[in-house]
């Protein structure tokens, strides 16, 4: 009913800046959230950053002051600007809502995922 489509990934050198993309299409009434995690491997997933529906935001310790989530609700998308990318900013990033259906209920919901490798 529901698909969260990431783009933007690929390979960055140090110091580097890429935007990621989520686009939301489906049986949307509304998102209450919208958010971006990221998992490296062996690592926990972790929060990046995350906005409401009334444009409250929160980040990550270790991405704050680097990373800017945004949005263009009447498109269903958002964007993760990351600016100053560090080696260990590598990791699988995954774009995440809460989102109320057209027909009633409020779910989780989850993109494939798009890699962010930074590297030299």
């Amino acid at each position: 009913q529901v698909q969260l489509v990431e783009s933007g990934g690929g390979l960055v050198q140090p110091g580097g800046s890429l935007r990621l993309s989520c686009a939301a299409s489906g049986s949307i009434f509304s998102i209450n959230a919208m958010g971006w995690y990221r998992q490296a491997p062996g690592k926990q997933r972790e929060l990046v950053a995350r906005i409401t529906s009334s444009g409250s935001t929160n980040y990550g310790d270790s991405v704050k002051g680097r990373f800017t989530i945004s949005r263009a609700n009447a498109k269903n998308t958002w964007y993760l600007g990351m600016s100053s990318l560090k080696p260990e900013d590598t990791a699988v990033y995954l774009c995440n809502a809460i989102i109320r259906l057209e027909s009633g209920g409020v779910y989780n919901y989850w993109g494939q995922g798009t890699q962010v490798t930074v590297s030299s």
